[in-house]
């Protein structure tokens, strides 16, 4: 990978930069620092599933909120890799910036089902969209982000749909005195990051705010061209009412992100070899520039063959823009919220996926023989290798390097989409004989829809770092090429072809009620009742063979018949709620609670062919303690899911024919037990202790299977990508030098054993890092640098999800997934105003 170093020229360009908004108010205190304190004292507020604003303390239910000075000291690398500090969240962030693995509380799902929200809504109303809105695809953290509320289970099925979890990101806005802030982030990986944000009043009611990103990143696993370029944009002006606010928001994301998947970290034919010399462990990709013209070929409904040609240094590319609008007043005690968003966008996808292990290539060009004899002749002597495109002119020899050849799956994607939502409320307190009852009344609707073209494509690759595509060639004795089983290093072309498009309605109705009983204790109960209408397209495919006799590498391609299936669908969900809490004092506190999650089969079920229809049911059961003393607090919380059914079919790549669109079914049941701990402890007042740890045991259940496997082997096993034990302690030192506000500060992450395949045959295991940062504020000048994984800690993650789930990976432990990336340092300035 390439790495740049800080040159002084660097430094000084990033001072002139962040000094130029200052230029008129270089005598003025910095109002940034009256915000701050004003967000330390009200930090503790929380508003995501909650009724009305609450501290913390108070509601009974997991919730953790990081504001700007949380995040400016934990410098995370992407959004997952800061959700990783919150307890019951176990993240594998070495996918790249965006679209990382969420997994909470040992949901066995890639995302965990954790909704994510801007300002209480969703930019798009599925959980996962195609490739869009997996995860956090669709928020960025930047400057206009005021502060990220998680919560965990609790009320969090009332408050979203189809949500054990919730992170709403909200956004930063204006007040009576304007203020500022810029900031420049320079990484020895090539990143080059500038975030800007200013606020302040349009008139005595009306103020404003504005600010995003831009950045530039050759990456974490250098690919020959940058992995992240792009930024986003956010706005919005508010106005005060006499009774409430109104405010308008508009967002735009135009961004590219290469994804990392994973890579070969031993030789499979002797797994105690490393391939360290090719591909580097922290630093090694098999993106590569021979990535950069792929030509993707498959013949549509009408019999003419389309073609493709692909970038792979476009990444995942999104554009989208948003606007809203929020309304809340207050007519007499009742309280009125309104909120409308819409979002339109494109996706455009580009990786290169992990398949099969790597191969001896001899004996992997031994397995074409026959059939290259069968379609170039009985001539056909041997068959060798060369770099793709070439002809046979530059001939490569596997034996001169690791002595194997690897494929390799080149995924397109193209999807248009839009999302319409609005949640419309109504809260009231009202006083009985016994307490009060704090009701809210809500109705939330969407309509949503998207298209979807994908194409996948086999390649052949050599074993290194940015590796070289290869062809297969047929020889005859004299060393005439007689065909080629690859052509231009395409080992299978378009092996999985997908085409479909649907649009959705939904309309969900809820109701909450809160119930204070006496001092300190309190009852409250929700219950969201949710319909939908599906309504879509897809187009079937068959199997055939484009015609090209030079070449083995169309043979088994797939084509759209012509046919065209209407399919619809009209799922429902209900979700319910009962917690009750108990407040000793204002400072120790105790809560229970009971949920019931139903999450319905999503729109991609009209779109797609065969798809698994499956409405997972989970009920959850939370028992929690709480402590707090001024900056020193301590939240446990104990808690039990079990999933009835749950649906664990995936999609599993078949190395004969290259398809990954066939649906293995898996349906059954899963449970999971845990303990999440969340505390900070401030013995004196220089020194501070922030933690979460996580126990917790994700087992399958009662697995059922008409495919032939053996589900009963699976039950009891630890679920896949899950681990047992995970968490992370961060201490920080404050002091002063020479008057001015300085700290030193420390992250320790560990993550225990996982397992890559349903049968718990290889493991990837436990791993621990180290990062440390300093930081010094000189006036209006904050100055920072933060490292990560400082000693180079090995860990692997994901595995290689293609093949693993049901045979593993041949070994115990895993030889094959995206290890964490390697020691990097970024140096943060920036200048309030």
């Amino acid at each position: 990978m390439k790495k740049h170093h800080f040159a002084a020229s660097c430094a000084a360009n990033a001072v002139a930069l962040l000094a130029a908004p200052a230029v008129a108010q270089q005598s003025e205190p910095p109002a940034a620092d009256a915000a701050q304190a004003d967000e330390d004292a009200g930090s503790d507020i929380i508003i995501t599933g909650s009724a009305r604003a609450q501290r913390r303390f108070d509601v009974s239910y997991a919730i953790n909120s990081l504001g700007q000075a949380d995040v400016q000291k934990i410098a995370p690398k992407s959004f997952a890799d800061l959700l990783g500090t919150v307890p019951g969240i176990q993240v594998e962030a070495t996918g790249g910036e965006v679209q990382n693995i969420t997994r909470v509380r040992g949901i066995p799902t890639d995302r965990g089902y954790l909704i994510f929200q801007q300002d209480g809504l969703p930019l798009y109303h599925e959980i996962d969209g195609v490739f869009f809105n997996s995860g956090e695809g669709m928020n960025r953290y930047d400057l206009m982000t005021e502060r990220v509320e998680i919560v965990r289970g609790g009320p969090a099925p009332i408050y979203a749909s189809s949500a054990a979890a919730i992170a709403n990101n909200i956004t930063v806005t204006g007040g009576q005195q304007a203020r500022g802030k810029a900031q420049v982030t320079l990484g020895d990986t090539g990143l080059y990051r500038l975030d800007a944000m200013q606020s302040g009043p349009i008139s005595d009611s009306t103020t404003f705010a504005i600010g995003g990103f831009l950045r530039q990143h050759d990456g974490y696993r250098y690919a020959g061209f940058p992995s992240d370029k792009g930024g986003q944009i956010r706005a919005n002006i508010k106005h005060q009412l006499s009774n409430g606010t109104v405010k308008i928001s508009a967002e735009y994301v135009n961004d590219h992100n290469v994804f990392y998947l994973p890579i070969p970290t031993a030789d499979p034919r002797n797994p105690s070899v490393s391939l360290n010399n090719y591909i580097d462990y922290f630093e090694g990709t098999l993106n590569s520039p021979s990535l950069r013209n792929v030509n993707i070929k498959y013949r549509d409904g009408a019999g003419a063959l389309q073609s493709m040609t692909r970038d792979l240094s476009n990444g995942r590319h999104m554009r989208f823009f948003n606007a809203a609008v929020d309304y809340d007043a207050d007519f007499d005690g009742w309280q009125v919220s309104a909120k409308v968003g819409g979002t339109k966008g494109k996706s455009s996808f580009d990786a290169f996926y992990s398949t099969t292990n790597p191969a001896d290539a001899a004996t992997f060009a031994a397995g074409y023989l026959t059939a290259a004899r069968t379609a170039f002749g009985a001539n056909v002597a041997r068959l060798g290798y060369a770099f793709a495109g070439t002809s046979g002119a530059s001939v490569y020899d596997p034996a001169t390097a690791s002595g194997l050849v690897m494929s390799g799956q080149y995924r397109a994607s193209e999807s248009d989409f839009y999302s319409v939502q609005g949640d419309l409320s109504v809260t009231r307190k009202f006083e009985t004989g016994i307490g009060s009852h704090d009701v809210r009344l809500g109705v939330y609707g969407a309509f949503y829809g998207n298209t979807l073209l994908q194409a996948y494509q086999d390649m052949l690759i050599e074993v290194r770092s940015q590796p070289r595509t290869l062809d297969l060639l047929a020889y005859s004795a004299t060393g005439q090429v007689l065909g080629s089983v690859t052509q231009n290093g395409v080992l299978r072309y378009t092996t999985t072809l997908n085409k479909g498009e649907g649009d959705a309605q939904m309309i969900a109705f809820y109701a909450n009620d809160t119930w204070d009983i006496t001092r300190g204790l309190r009852i409250d109960a929700g219950i969201r009742t949710e319909r939908y209408s599906y309504k879509g397209i897809a187009l079937p495919t068959t199997q055939i063979n484009l015609g090209d006799t030079t070449t083995l590498a169309d043979d088994t391609t797939r084509a759209f018949t012509g046919q065209v299936l209407d399919q619809r669908l009209k799922p429902n969900a209900t979700n319910w709620t009962v917690g009750a809490n108990y407040d000793l004092n204002g400072h120790f506190g105790a809560y229970g609670r009971i949920s019931n999650l139903e999450v319905p089969p999503q729109l991609g079920v009209v779109t797609g062919i065969n798809a698994t229809i499956v409405k997972t049911k989970a009920r959850q059961y939370e028992v929690g303690l709480k402590a707090s003393f001024g900056p020193n607090y301590l939240y446990a919380t104990g808690f039990y899911t079990k999933f009835n059914p749950f649906n664990a079919s995936f999609a599993a790549f078949n190395p004969v024919t290259g398809r990954n669109d066939q649906s293995l079914p898996f349906i059954g049941e899963a449970t999971v037990k845990g303990v999440e701990v969340d505390g900070r402890v401030v013995p004196v007042r220089w020194f501070s202790l922030d933690g979460s740890v996580t126990w917790q045991n994700p087992e399958y259940a009662n697995l059922q299977n008409n495919s032939g496997a053996d589900p009963s082997a699976v039950n009891g096993n630890q679920i896949v990508r899950e681990a047992k034990f995970f968490g992370n302690v961060r201490p920080s030192f404050d002091f002063t030098v020479g008057g001015y506000k300085a700290a030193i500060f420390g992250r320790y992450e560990w993550v225990g054993r996982r397992y890559v395949d349903l049968f718990n045959r290889t493991a990837m295991p436990g791993y621990q890092t180290i990062g440390a940062g300093a930081s010094i504020d000189l006036g209006q000048w904050h100055l920072q640098v933060a490292g990560d994984n400082l000693f180079n800690a090995h860990g692997l993650t994901e595995g290689n999800t293609r093949t693993d789930q049901l045979a593993g990976q041949g070994t115990s432990q895993a030889i094959y997934g995206r290890p964490l990336f390697g020691r990097n340092f970024r140096l943060i300035v920036s200048r309030s105003w």
